[in-house]
Parts: C-alpha cells; sequence; structure tokens
C-alpha cells in the first residue's frame, strides 16, 4: 500500500513481531528499512535472503527497554518488561553479533514504550539503555537512533489541555544529544513516530442518531455507527467527546451514552457524557477520531464500513466509498 501510494523505499519502515515469509520479501523488495523484533526473524532474514543474491535494506534492532510510559489502559503500553515487543538487552547483543558475523547491514535501535502518553520523563531511561547498547555495538557515522512514538492528543475535555508536542520533542532531543557526548557516539539520525499526534485530530466521525431510550437515569442514544467503526471504547476503554453536528454550541444539560446498532452489549462509543439536548434524526459529530478509530475498523455482524471524506479549502472529496453488501460477499466462495 506504501508503495502504491508512491513512498519512496527509503521512507518505508517495516515493523511487526510476527512477519511472515511474505512480509519479509515485500520488506525486502520494496522498504528501506526492516525493524528486526526478534532473533527468530533475524536468522530468518539471513537464511531466506543471503546477501549473496539480495540486497537488503537497512536493519534495526527492537529492544525492549522494561519501562512503559503512562498510559490511560496497559492495552496501550509496549515497553515493559513482560511486553511482547522486542530483545532484552542481552538479545539486542546477540543480534549485534550475528549481524557482524553475517555481514548484515546493522545500522539502529528503535524502542517504542507506550500510545497516547502525555509525560515524556519515562523515555530518558530508555534512551540511556539504548545508547548504552549503541555504544557497546559500536556504531559509528551515518547510525540511527529511533525512541519510537505515542505522543497522547486530548480525546475527551478532561484530558485537556493538549499536550505540547514540543516538549515531548524537547526532552527526545536533549537526552539523546547529552547521551551521544556521554557514551562519546556520533549524533545519530534521530526518528520519530508521530502519527497519532498529527492525524487524530484531523479526522471527525459523523453519525445519524436512531433513536433514543431512557431507562432510569441511563439516557441511551442509538447511532448508526459503533464498535465496528470504532472498537477502542470496547476494547480499552477510550474516551471521546461529541456535539451536535446543527448546533455545536449548544448547552450541555444531559448525560447520555452512545451506543450502535450492532447485537453485542460491549457496542458502546461513549458514556455518562454531557450533551446538549439531541433529537431523532440529527446528526452528531465525534471529533479527534483519525486515529485508530477506522483503522481498527470490522465487518462485524455484516456492517460495511462508511464513506471517507476528505474536506480541504472549502471542498470535500470521497476518498473511500461506503461498502456495500457485494462488497462483503465478494470473498465468499459457492460451496
Amino acid at each position: 500500500m506504501a508503495v502504491a501510494g508512491g513512498a519512496p523505499r527509503e521512507h518505508i519502515v517495516v515493523h511487526g513481531v510476527n512477519k511472515s515469509s511474505a512480509d519479509l520479501k515485500a520488506a525486502v523488495d520494496h522498504a528501506g528499512t526492516i525493524v528486526v523484533d526478534n532473533l527468530t526473524e533475524l536468522h530468518r532474514i539471513a537464511d531466506q535472503f543471503p546477501i549473496s543474491n539480495y540486497q537488503l535494506p537497512n536493519l534495526w534492532l527492537r529492544l525492549l527497554p522494561g519501562v512503559a510510559v503512562e498510559t490511560h489502559h496497559t492495552h496501550t503500553q509496549t515497553g515493559q518488561h513482560d511486553s511482547k515487543f522486542g530483545m532484552t538487552s542481552a538479545e539486542i547483543m546477540e543480534a549485534a553479533q550475528f549481524c557482524k558475523m553475517n555481514n548484515l547491514p546493522l545500522n539502529g535501535i528503535h524502542f517504542h514504550q507506550g500510545s497516547n502518553f502525555r509525560d515524556a520523563t519515562p523515555l530518558k531511561a530508555a534512551i540511556e539503555l539504548g545508547l548504552d547498547l549503541a555504544e557497546e555495538i559500536g556504531f559509528k557515522d551515518d547510525w540511527h537512533f529511533s525512541p519510537g512514538g505515542g505522543w497522547g492528543v486530548a480525546y475527551h475535555e478532561d484530558e485537556l489541555p493538549q499536550p505540547d508536542p514540543n516538549e515531548y520533542v524537547r526532552v527526545i532531543a536533549e537526552n539523546v544529544i547529552e547521551g551521544c557526548k556521554t557514551h562519546r557516539l556520533p549524533l545519530p539520525h534521530l526518528h520519530l513516530e508521530p502519527g497519532r499526534s498529527l492525524v487524530a485530530r484531523a479526522g471527525v466521525a459523523v453519525y445519524k442518531v436512531g433513536a433514543i431510550k431512557k431507562r432510569g437515569d441511563k439516557v441511551w442514544i442509538l447511532t448508526d455507527g459503533g464498535m465496528t467503526d470504532n472498537p477502542r471504547h470496547a476494547m480499552y476503554g477510550a474516551r471521546y467527546s461529541c456535539l451536535s453536528v446543527s448546533s455545536p454550541g449548544a448547552e450541555r444539560s444531559e448525560k447520555v451514552s452512545i451506543a450502535g446498532p450492532y447485537c453485542e452489549s460491549g457496542d458502546v462509543v461513549i458514556e455518562d457524557l454531557l450533551m446538549p439536548k439531541i433529537e431523532i434524526g440529527e446528526l452528531i459529530a465525534i471529533p479527534a477520531s483519525g486515529a485508530y478509530h477506522l483503522s481498527m475498523s470490522s465487518n462485524y455482524n455484516g456492517s460495511r464500513k462508511p464513506t471517507v471524506l476528505l474536506l480541504e479549502a472549502g471542498q470535500a472529496r470521497v476518498i473511500q466509498r461506503r461498502e456495500t453488501i457485494e462488497d462483503l460477499m465478494r470473498r465468499d466462495q459457492a460451496i
């Protein structure tokens, strides 16, 4: 997909904790960098793509730093000791030695500690560990260092103000510069993964209200979308805000929960949010829907993914069409 989108080889970085042979072949053919997650993968690369026959991409080793950042749920933490991601320090050194013995193009270290965090302090210890290993490996000029991404955004009023990305960049840059001086390392090419902080607020999800139910003190607003196009609340309790499309500044007077049409009690997008008076047939909008909202969607219950519009300079155009029943059946084979 990156190649089809015109991304040049040097901009394509391939991640994954269990890359298939097909994944690795695609990476070797098209990527500039493979982030190696484990020793088994490294051996597979050496066996399947001998350097006598292939021009391998750059290889970075993914470090498990043993330090997680603070997030709202354990499912969004990736750097802790028992995480499925990356290699321990001992495994990193074993991998580096294997690369040296087999003349593999190792030139970087990567780690990632969690997603949607707003305090960059835990990155300091992981950066220090990464630079310790870089010194031990013996990186010279033209090496790469990536302390991952995951910088947060505010999805809900309680999470305001927006986390400042300048603070995130400052903590990383200062610690890498000082750490390289201490370890007598040349400054690396520094890579960050700012995806969420760039695109989350670029997306808005629009739903149509189909029914409203009152159950005691509970008010349910039922819409034409839910956990199939945004499973984040169901999976790990992500919180969102919501506005009326026709009157976004209206006074918020009633606590409501917003749910979808699917046969699943977990089909809830928002719980206990103050909203203005909402009517059946009205459009409501959930901001900050650009990161992980539609990209995690499914066809559960036979649902069809919605239209995606790009709004730019006062113009709207379709960039993903609405799925059809024919789309759902296209993969099925007659018995």
